[in-house]
């Protein structure tokens, strides 16, 4: 479990008191979600093949998205959960409208992404490296020729940022609690 220092020194006794049969492990992240990634990894079990990333803001997933993924990790270097967009998307510049996207080809990453973990690694030091920031790390291995899949997330999974978005995380506790 990557988290914040502050968080880190917070949570330690709590999370270390959680009844579970794996050990949880507690690392410090970064300044960047890259980096903090990449601290998790590098302390990740040597046993572990597959990696499984996943924003605390998104508290919805449940274990049937995380199922889905696994089934199809095989056929690919990776797998995330995404949307289809509902909405039209337009590629602006300058506020100017340069092109509108065909919205059947456009689909909303969420979380959790799960990789194996030697590609990962990889796409993570070729990333630093070469000074690239991802804004998620599916899009470092599709840059380094990884395939990466897909399954269709939720639309409960959602995140968490801001305080609009508390709104709707509070409609879906109450709806997920029935």
């Amino acid at each position: 479990m990557v988290l914040t220092e502050e968080d880190s020194n917070k949570f330690h006794d709590k999370i270390n008191s959680l009844s579970t049969t794996k050990r949880i492990k507690i690392v410090n992240g970064g300044k960047t979600r890259q980096q903090s990634v990449y601290n998790g990894l590098v302390q990740a079990d040597e046993s572990s093949d597959l990696i499984c990333i996943h924003d605390a803001v998104r508290p919805f997933v449940n274990e049937k998205l995380i199922k889905k993924s696994l089934e199809i990790i095989n056929n690919h270097d990776g797998v995330i959960l995404a949307l289809p967009s509902s909405d039209t998307i337009k590629k602006v510049f300058q506020n100017q409208i340069m092109e509108t996207i065909p919205r059947e080809t456009i689909w909303r990453a969420q979380t959790p992404q799960i990789f194996f973990k030697g590609p990962l690694l990889e796409a993570l030091e070729f990333a630093k490296s070469k000074n690239i920031s991802g804004t998620d790390e599916a899009s470092l291995l599709e840059k380094i020729g990884y395939q990466i899949g897909f399954v269709e997330g939720s639309p409960l999974n959602i995140k968490v940022t801001t305080s609009e978005d508390w709104i709707f995380a509070e409609a879906i506790y109450n709806y997920i609690k029935k």
